[in-house]
């Protein structure tokens, strides 16, 4: 068998009835975009009909030297044959390993970023591409989630927030911020967990799941959090040490005298906090040294975490010891140790003013409650997306993202919950206000191990935002979306060095500004928008229910993604509206720009999914039935292919790009653009496919809202026959065919033409489609080209207003705004004139359409009494030449009873009196007219398309833009409301 063919025993008869198939090639598309090639092979030339047998698969069975010398023993030959049997029935080798495991496994083609250039060749067939380090659950999740989670407001802010919200609040406010991250947790996982996944983290989630605006949009709020939050990290962890060591300070320290009252009493205190200056070197010296060791990598990384995280741990231990062991000797008295009684009065909440140091001052500018504790408390449960950051960096996504991610989430909620019950029960609540540092106070043995773990955790954390913040702008860059992040790009396995710079610029631009009361709420409503984003991705995932979405993580519901995004919002309000509006308005900044200057993309996004399944379902509910006139759309399907060629390149006629949006209103509507291609199917279905994205980007440079179609066909008549028979879906198939009048038809040629063009008309009034015809098309105007004058209609036949529709639709146009319509009535001497002139001016009052109505009566029996005599006279000489001709056939071929019996010439002859008059009329009354409309007279039954022709050229001769218009059999414009 060769080739694909379906090899038979008898040779001889069965290659005259076989079915041929063609073979399936090395440079075929398909299997190149589908396959991995294996290394070694190099594709045929484009003509070389190589078929894919000719790949050699090396399979670890296929060792030895029989298979590396190509030769091969009798005893194997059996086992041979059957090993490398052939798939005889699809004409080439078996290629499971080549086409199916290999590039499922991982092992397929390089595919670019941009979703521009045919986005995500990885997710479709494999994972990414792997590297040599990678990190797993626990040093790749839940070592950063729980580094980022538990900071500086732990140790610092933790117990004053139980003395002023109570316990009760306290464990209200831990629940709420924990509820938030846990849902989100939740819906992290879900997504993470349906398909493989490259860098970025939540920035690819979103992304994928909401599109490339909304996922780049939330991407660089959440990236610019994440570095401006690592420079708040530096900022706490050098103050905590020069708190801890006033010595090391280069500048001196400001002293604040405080004079409070608090429910004790009155308070009087001095606060000494460590000079700007020396916040500002510290910071640069530690972000620098913090920059070093993200520039060493993922392995350097995996190492200095540990150093950062096991102090932690173990502070977090000493604290707990020290809870339990309180009040030891040299306590205050405040500190009670765990008692009920403490636990009973610190239960409900004790509001107060307080001053800048938060200690309580009836005359304080701080006035607190539970929104304002929301804020501060909820930077201290963000983190959960540390290891997402780093998917890149992980050996197993869709195991490790969930597992440690949750992990974290519970592991730390649990340890504000229990802490709460904890520092509620162990000190009074004057104590609890005025002790910033209690967790040290009360810490075993010394509290020293307290400021060592304030400080480490700070650090950790900076360092997984510094870690996290590049990869994040990297993962951005690498989509190439918006071309001014192109300098932040990093191949695959590649540190991304200069967005680690840039991360280190921002970083250090904010610690050197040192304040940053004012930048801290809106980190947190960046991550707020991150956590929503993540919510709603799942949520329309999961509600549509794509084929595609089939999640590992089960424990998911598009309902609990939808109260982790309320919830958020809902956060996000409680803190504070201003600066909710503030980061929602840079979002929107940052996705207009997108949407104007970043690079289009298809990524499969739930928004489409959301369209499909809301075009099916108003589909359906449209119904088979016909569309009410007042819900009446144009739909045209506009014929590109010209009777002429185009100019190269050009896949459709300029003007009838302009003239398709001529017949919407305001661009409302769709367009179909067909063109046919002359051939068989199997032999152009490739060039097809490159004429129609010619066709579909011609069409998106010309502004029109339209989908290209590129049929295949024997003839233009049969392709068009199949066009206007199948084209379009319930009441979205093409209402009105739009074609170019045919005016080279009498070219020697062309004399096809004639046949096709009345075959095209003949079909589109069996299928019950109107029809418009454009003569003059080059002289149709452009956008901006302004028409002065008039819209002539000729109404002659009932066509449901479809020409009254049109000359609407074009008065909508700025080009045709300055013209008035001029309605023209064309009827015998019989008929009273002014009671059709009242009649047609009632219907039009009814339509609600301005127009001036003229009757025009005309004798169809007269002869032509105007200066086109010339054209009536060839066109009689021309029809009475062809008559003869007929006529000579016809006694030639005598013997042939089927013959189509001759047209009668006095008909003929009347059809060219009634155009010959119509044209006389038109050139009347609109000579000067920029456009006119006129009623398109049907093929007459048994004149041949060569007559038909010459009644048009006459009726069109010498008007330089014209529409002939036919209606279909129903009403496009109605008088009611």
């Amino acid at each position: 068998m060769e080739n694909g063919e379906i090899e038979s025993s008898d040779e001889g008869s069965a290659s005259q009835t076989r079915r041929q198939y063609r073979p399936v090639v090395s440079h075929d598309s398909a299997v190149i975009e589908m396959s991995s090639i294996p290394p070694g092979f190099s594709p045929a030339p484009p003509n070389d009909e190589v078929s894919l047998k000719k790949i050699k698969v090396n399979t670890p069975t296929s060792a030895g030297s029989n298979a590396r010398d190509g030769t091969s023993s009798p005893g194997h030959s059996m086992f041979s044959r059957s090993r490398d049997s052939k798939l005889e029935l699809f004409g080439f080798d078996s290629l499971v390993n080549i086409l199916g495991l290999r590039s499922m496994a991982g092992e397929q083609i390089p595919a670019p970023s941009s979703p521009r250039d045919g986005e995500d060749v990885a997710i479709t067939l494999g994972r990414p591409k792997t590297t040599d380090i990678k990190l797993g659950t626990l040093m790749g999740v839940f070592v950063p989630c729980l580094q980022n989670i538990l900071g500086i407001i732990y140790y610092i802010r933790f117990s004053w927030i139980v003395g002023m919200a109570g316990i009760s609040e306290s464990l209200v406010l831990v629940a709420m911020c924990g509820l938030c991250t846990f849902l989100t947790s939740i819906s992290l996982s879900a997504i993470a967990t349906n398909g493989a996944m490259k860098g970025g983290g939540p920035y690819y989630l979103i992304g994928r799941a909401l599109g490339p605006e909304v996922g780049v949009s939330i991407g660089l709020c959440f990236f610019l959090g994440n570095a401006v939050a690592g420079s708040m990290y530096v900022l706490g962890a050098v103050e905590t040490f020069l708190d801890a060591v006033p010595g090391a300070g280069i500048f001196k320290e400001s002293a604040t005298s405080i004079n409070a009252t608090s429910p004790a009493g009155r308070i009087e205190e001095t606060i000494l906090s460590p000079s700007l200056h020396d916040l500002q070197v510290y910071g640069v010296v530690v972000t620098i040294l913090l920059c070093f060791i993200v520039f060493g990598g993922v392995k350097i990384i995996n190492r200095v975490a540990p150093a950062f995280l096991i102090p932690v741990l173990f502070s977090l231990f000493c604290i707990f010891i020290g809870i339990f062991a309180a009040p030891r000797h040299g306590a205050t008295p405040d500190i009670t140790g765990l008692s009920f009684s403490t636990f009973k009065d610190n239960w409900s909440p004790g509001y107060n003013r307080t001053n800048a140091a938060g200690i309580p001052d009836p005359n304080g500018k701080n006035d607190w409650n539970f929104n304002a504790l929301v804020g501060l408390f909820f930077p201290a449960v963000t983190g959960i997306m540390a290891g997402s950051n780093r998917s890149a960096s992980l050996k197993d996504t869709q195991r490790s993202i969930p597992v440690g991610t949750l992990a974290a989430t519970l592991t730390t909620t649990a340890l504000y919950l229990v802490s709460v019950l904890l520092f509620g029960a162990l000190a009074k609540r004057t104590e609890l206000l005025t002790n910033r540092l209690l967790t040290a106070t009360v810490a075993w043995p010394v509290p020293a191990i307290i400021y060592v773990g304030i400080i480490l955790s700070t650090l950790g954390a900076a360092l997984q935002s510094m870690t996290g913040a590049p990869r994040l702008l990297a993962a951005i860059a690498n989509d190439d979306i918006l071309p001014v992040l192109k300098y932040f790009r990093a191949a695959d396995g590649n540190e991304p060095h200069l967005a680690t710079l840039f991360t280190a610029f921002i970083c250090i631009s904010c610690v050197v500004i040192g304040n940053l009361d004012l930048i801290t709420p809106t980190i947190t409503m960046f991550f707020l928008l991150c956590y929503a984003g993540v919510n709603l991705s799942c949520f329309l995932l999961d509600l549509l229910d794509a084929p595609s979405w089939r999640p590992r993580w089960k424990f998911h519901h598009w309902s609990l993604s939808l109260l982790g995004a309320s919830l958020c919002v809902l956060i996000m309000f409680l803190i504070s509206w201003s600066f909710t509006v503030v980061s929602l308005a840079l979002a929107s900044l940052i996705y207009y720009y997108v949407s104007i200057q970043g690079k289009a993309g298809d990524w499969g996004d739930g928004f489409k999914s959301a369209y499909f399944q809301l075009a099916l379902r108003s589909l359906r509910s449209m119904g088979a039935n016909q569309v009410h006139p007042k819900n009446w759309y144009p739909i045209p399907l506009i014929f590109c292919r010209p009777w002429g060629k185009l100019p190269e390149n050009v896949p459709c006629h300029p003007k009838l790009a302009d003239f398709a949006n001529c017949m919407k209103k305001k661009g409302r509507g769709m367009s179909i653009f067909v063109s046919i291609l002359d051939g068989d199917y199997c032999d152009k279905a490739e060039e097809a496919k490159v004429a129609c994205r010619q066709l579909s980007a011609y069409i998106d440079y010309k502004k029109c809202e339209g989908v290209a179609e590129i049929i295949v066909a024997r003839s233009m008549t049969e392709g068009f026959r199949g066009i206007v028979q199948t084209m379009g879906l319930g009441n979205l198939k093409p209402n009105i065919v739009v074609m170019r009048y045919p005016e080279i038809w009498r070219e020697e040629n062309l004399r096809e033409i004639p046949e096709t063009f009345v075959s095209i008309i003949n079909d589109c009034i069996v299928a019950n489609k109107a029809v418009v015809i454009v003569k003059g098309l080059d002289e149709w105007p452009g956008e901006y080209q302004k028409q002065y004058g008039t819209i002539d209609l000729y109404w002659i036949v009932r066509d449901g207003g479809l020409m009254l529709l049109l000359s609407q639709l074009l008065l909508t146009k700025e080009s045709f705004e300055s013209c008035k319509i001029q309605v023209f009535c064309i009827a015998e001497e019989d008929v009273e004139a002014e009671e059709l002139k009242a009649d047609v001016k009632k219907f039009l009052y009814d339509l609600r359409m301005q127009a001036e109505v003229i009757v025009v009566t005309m004798n169809v029996e007269g002869g032509p009494q105007d200066d086109s005599l010339e054209a009536f006279s060839g066109a009689q000489r021309r029809i009475a030449a062809r008559i003869a001709e007929m006529k000579a056939k016809k006694e030639h071929d005598s013997s042939s009873s089927s013959s189509t019996p001759l047209v009668n010439e006095q008909q003929v002859n009347k059809f060219l009196y009634t155009t010959l008059k119509l044209n006389s009329v038109i050139l009347r009354y609109s000579r000067m007219a920029s456009v006119v409309l006129i009623s398109l007279p049907p093929p007459p039954l048994n004149h041949p398309s060569y007559f038909y022709m010459e009644y048009m050229d006459l009726l069109v001769e010498n008007v330089p833009r014209l529409l002939m218009v036919r209606g279909y059999r129903r009403d496009v414009v109605t008088l009611f409301t």
